[in-house]
């Protein structure tokens, strides 16, 4: 038997300064829906999150709360872990790694030996602005009003101090190279060009180090006790070290290059940063980075700094876990940002999954039971291709649109027929099976649903009470 074809894919790595929110429950159930589909199609895959621990924010919010920062990262690390049971992601490929892991340690200290050898590191005294939400420096063209586009609710710190750099203008034209000849490197293809633009207007050396008599709470620089190394260089090491970079290289190899999801205020990091930090160390590229749009909550910018966050545990509790993973695959906008509010769940809920699927679940499995007496024969399979097509290209949204249109498809075919009236059974057995098809359609992003939907048709039963009972304001 031939070996399975190997798919490596990753989310970023969320901080660990606050509770875990949709924004990122989002990304997490669009990479698993992914993982889910490359499962379907006999793929061997290996789905990598966890959570990124280091740096000045953790170190200030475990001073704040009179914790140590281990034992504060190890506190939240446990929240963003237990997201793997509460969002029902698929737990035969997902590896978490937390950036305070000893071998992840190794991995980053072992790839700036690298940029060093390769003569990318320096060190030098300068002044900057700072964004300490972003953890990152700021140009004047990245600031509106004198203050972080992405944080303008937070004051930027002036740095003075000396710092190990990374010759980071030294990979601009083989940057571009690198955009011109993989042309969906980023998707959407706008944020590929908003990459691309920023690259194209120069790029400056990016402080990668701290001194540790002010920020401790970092890995160790080699060969300098006085530096600790600044925390998107350790972070962004996360995905190989997860892979058993450097020692284990076999298993390395087995799956790299990486799809990374991220968030669209992560483009320039996960786009140009790492992709400069893996050509300095002799590696290869990443596959793909798809960008998520942001969250919007009743017009402003979910953010755990400004505090207006929606739980996932309160969509979970009020919806249940399906509803939760619909919302995030087929209400928010994947690539643009999205406006959402507790008004506009219920209203989806009711429409599309009360009204909608529940519904026609309903309709179609109380027919069987009162006119098929055995279970209908149902086809081993069924063409997939386009459904695939689009979870292969990475389009969550237009895949569970294309579900959604095959539900209303069906729904019209009821209202025509009238099996009702007519009992005729070969018309139900037909209804039985496009739902059955439905429901392997539904696997990705709604497994428990799916799998109830399968249940029933196998046993020819209609559901006791509805899949999704509806919920009044």
């Amino acid at each position: 038997m031939p070996d399975k074809k190997s798919f490596y894919i990753t989310t970023t790595l969320p901080y660990v300064n606050a509770e875990p929110h949709i924004g990122f429950a989002m990304e997490l159930v669009h990479a698993d829906v992914v993982a889910r589909a490359k499962q379907l199609q006999g793929e061997e895959v290996f789905f990598n999150t966890g959570t990124d621990e280091h740096g000045v924010k953790i170190y200030t919010k475990a001073k704040q709360a009179g914790k140590d920062p281990q034992k504060y990262a190890d506190e939240y690390a446990a929240k963003f872990r237990n997201l793997i049971d509460l969002l029902g992601i698929d737990k035969t490929s997902i590896h978490f790694i937390r950036t305070t892991d000893e071998h992840h340690k190794i991995a980053a200290q072992e790839i700036w030996k690298l940029c060093e050898k390769a003569g990318d590191i320096y060190k030098k005294n300068y002044t900057i602005r700072y964004c300490n939400s972003c953890e990152l420096e700021k140009t004047d063209s990245e600031l509106v009003n004198g203050l972080c586009a992405i944080h303008p609710e937070k004051e930027l710190e002036v740095r003075e101090e000396e710092n190990y750099f990374f010759k980071f203008s030294k990979y601009q034209e083989l940057l571009l190279k690198f955009y011109r000849e993989n042309t969906d490197f980023v998707l959407p293809d706008f944020r590929f060009n908003e990459i691309i633009k920023f690259v194209e207007r120069g790029l400056e050396d990016f402080s990668i180090s701290r001194l540790k008599s002010k920020m401790p709470w970092g890995i160790a620089v080699p060969g300098d006790e006085k530096h600790v190394m600044y925390v998107w260089f350790d972070a962004l090491t996360n995905y190989i070290s997860t892979i058993g970079w450097p020692d284990n290289i076999d298993e390395f190899k087995k799956w790299w290059p990486v799809v990374q999801f991220a968030g669209k205020d992560q483009t320039r990091q996960q786009a140009a940063m790492w992709q400069a930090m893996l050509m300095s160390s002799g590696l290869t590229s990443s596959k793909q980075i798809i960008i998520h749009g942001f969250l919007n909550f009743q017009g402003q910018k979910m953010s755990k700094s400004v505090g207006n966050v929606i739980s996932p545990n309160e969509v979970i509790e009020k919806f249940g876990l399906d509803a939760l993973r619909y919302f995030v695959t087929r209400e928010f906008n994947q690539f643009e940002d999205t406006d959402v509010s507790w008004e506009k769940f219920n209203e989806a809920y009711n429409a599309n999954l009360a009204n909608g699927l529940g519904n026609l679940v309903s309709r179609i499995m109380t027919l069987a039971e009162t006119n098929l007496s055995q279970p209908a024969e149902i086809a081993e399979w069924e063409d997939m291709s386009e459904h695939f097509s689009l979870l292969n290209s990475y389009k969550i949204k237009d895949s569970a649109d294309h579900v959604w249109a095959k539900i209303g498809e069906l729904d019209k075919e009821i209202q025509k027929k009238k099996p009702w009236e007519s009992k005729d059974k070969e018309v139900i057995a037909n209804l039985v099976a496009k739902l059955y098809s439905i429901a392997r359609m539904l696997n990705p992003f709604m497994p428990i649903t799916s799998a109830k939907i399968k249940s029933l048709i196998k046993s020819n039963k209609k559901p006791l009470e509805s899949l999704f009972p509806r919920i009044e304001s």
